[in-house]
């Protein structure tokens, strides 16, 4: 087994404060997470980097902050380091012809499985970049990367939600006797409202949410929106690969935040909520594929949660290594 080396993190959690899209959960999730990188996994807490749209925080989620971190953490790495992105918040589809996925930021410049590849390019050999995504379309934010649990090997059920995305759903709470309700919220914001928001901005009366996205942020726009075609299709792994995905549900469904409507700090992301419940039940380590799996069955046991099908991509060996290194 190699050495494990140096241990880095980038914890971002949106919540988007004081808009339509306001999400209750992803302070929580990241705030979490942290303690236990911490108490469980080894990080020195100078080594964590966390990125939230709370009041006070020193540096806000937006695309340019979120991918000057990861860039940051990819040039400190060497070989051996463990990296780790925990993103909570918004996703989304692009809108582009091959339906890229893509995370929120705060300011809405988004961050594409074309920029996580680009990112995921760079980790050294022998270092590790775990990336959890809590976030709707999640599955396949590696672009290219190789689908271990997804899809195509676990049969669906009740894959459609229904209309209403960007309501909250009162779902009955089984488990209490009141006739109180659970709110639970989709971590998504259809292509078009988007589209109309960034209009608003910009001005620019076309459908093309590239031109919105390069008049409003110019060359820290995604890279989806200025390379060419044949350039993106060029764009691939130059190595044995390194990048790992965990994601909170495949790329055609959404992910859920759940409660916090009355008490917010009772509110959270129903994957990142999972994967502490499986942590903290079990002590030992755990493979990547195990850990998504018991996710799994977390979220279908839980009668609060719309279906969602966590998802793990990475290559074979990565299927079967350590979450985290943790040995």
């Amino acid at each position: 087994m190699e050495k494990v080396g140096k241990k880095l993190a980038v914890l971002v959690g949106c919540n988007y404060e004081n808009t339509r899209y306001r999400l209750h959960g992803c302070h929580n999730d990241v705030l979490a997470m942290r303690d236990v990188l911490v108490n469980r996994f080894g990080f020195d807490s100078q080594h964590i980097e966390l990125l939230m749209d709370k009041s006070g925080s020193p540096v806000m989620p937006t695309g340019v902050n979120i991918k000057k971190a990861l860039n940051k953490m990819v040039d400190e790495a060497e070989p051996g380091d463990v990296l780790y992105f925990h993103f909570s918040g918004h996703g989304t589809l692009t809108g582009k012809k091959n339906q890229e996925e893509a995370i929120i930021p705060l300011d809405f410049n988004y961050i594409t499985n074309v920029d996580i590849r680009k990112i995921v390019n760079r980790v050294p050999e022998g270092a590790t970049f775990t990336i959890l995504s809590d976030s709707c379309h999640s599955g396949g934010l590696i672009d290219k990367e190789k689908e271990q649990i997804g899809p195509s090997h676990h049969k669906l059920k009740n894959q459609e939600f229904g209309e209403n995305k960007n309501n909250y759903v009162s779902v009955p709470n089984k488990s209490e006797s009141t006739s109180k309700s659970y709110y639970s919220k989709p971590k998504f914001i259809p292509h078009e409202t988007i589209l109309e928001h960034l209009t608003s901005l910009t001005n620019i009366n076309t459908s093309d949410i590239g031109t919105h996205m390069l008049q409003l942020f110019g060359n820290e726009a995604s890279v989806i929106f200025s390379l060419p075609q044949i350039e993106l299709d060029l764009l691939k792994p130059l190595k044995q690969d390194e990048g790992i995905l965990l994601s909170g549900c495949q790329a055609n469904e959404e992910c859920q935040d759940v409660g916090g409507i009355e008490n917010e700090n009772k509110a959270y992301g129903a994957f990142s909520n999972a994967i502490l419940i499986v942590l903290e039940k079990n002590c030992g380590p755990l493979s990547n594929k195990e850990l998504v799996l018991k996710s799994r069955d977390v979220l279908e046991n839980d009668e609060h949660v719309k279906t969602q099908h966590p998802c793990l991509y990475c290559s074979d060996e990565n299927a079967q290594a350590l979450f985290l290194s943790q040995g």
